[in-house]
């Protein structure tokens, strides 16, 4: 039911710490791993991992708010894989800069990453997922913080928002393609991008706030991205918000 043999990820975003940790998961299950990335040096790390899986692993470089170089790393995909079957969108940048603070050069800069960057990522692999006429997955990641905004994540918070917004908004256009659109909320995983801000205090807040109170584990992401990747295993599931998260959202007081 979880296989994945002959289906083809693009994990946009692959070299990040949870992107990387669900490609790694997807390939476990013999899906061809195309990760879309700009830091060479991190993807080909992540590809000597993935390539102990037995599958077929390659990076194509690109900036996920530039549409020319998105289209150019989708064009080489499907002609090196012959398909496009799942769309993983993790890219993500982060920043603790206070509301007064903020520049609207910071702002557009995390709400191009965030939010344009899997807008234009969905948009792309889309039409290439329409034309081969066989359906697909298209698995974006959000965060607690876009459903109760946290503090001194601003931005963050309003560019996650926005990620559930259009992951339901194309669940409802892409469903006569057969195309699923879903969205992960991962809780705490403390990935790059978020670590300078976990402050002792932080911390125990999170955990006061946790019923499981531990941080995720990267690789705890990889079930639901395979179940959501998995045509037989998730075939009716479209539109759906879920999270990963030990309880978080669970909590009030």
């Amino acid at each position: 039911m979880f296989d994945l043999t002959g289906k083809t990820a693009v994990i946009v975003g692959g070299t990040s710490t949870l992107g990387s940790a669900m490609a790694m998961g997807l390939a476990k299950q013999g899906a061809t791993i195309a990760l879309v990335g700009r830091n060479l040096e991190k993807a080909s790390e992540v590809e000597q991992k993935i390539k102990t899986f037995g599958v077929e692993v390659r990076t194509f470089q690109a900036d996920v708010t530039d549409d020319r170089a998105l289209k150019s790393a989708a064009d080489e995909i499907v002609a090196w894989a012959d398909s496009c079957d799942i769309l993983l969108n993790a890219p993500g940048v982060n920043s603790t800069t206070p509301f007064s603070e903020l520049t609207m050069d910071e702002w557009d800069h995390i709400m191009n990453v965030n939010l344009k960057g899997v807008v234009l990522s969905c948009q792309i692999f889309s039409k290439h997922m329409i034309e081969q006429g066989n359906g697909g997955s298209i698995i974006n990641i959000s965060s607690v913080s876009s459903t109760t905004p946290l503090s001194k994540v601003f931005t963050y918070s309003a560019s996650k928002a926005g990620i559930n917004s259009i992951t339901q908004y194309l669940a409802r256009e892409f469903a006569p393609y057969n195309i699923r659109v879903n969205a992960v909320i991962p809780g705490f995983f403390p990935a790059e991008q978020n670590r300078k801000i976990l402050s002792e205090d932080r911390v125990a807040a999170i955990m006061r706030h946790t019923p499981m109170e531990r941080f995720g584990d990267p690789e705890e992401l990889q079930g639901v991205a395979i179940w959501l990747a998995s045509k037989k295993a998730s075939s009716f599931v479209t539109g759906e918000l879920i999270r990963v998260d030990g309880g978080f959202g669970a909590m009030t007081i």
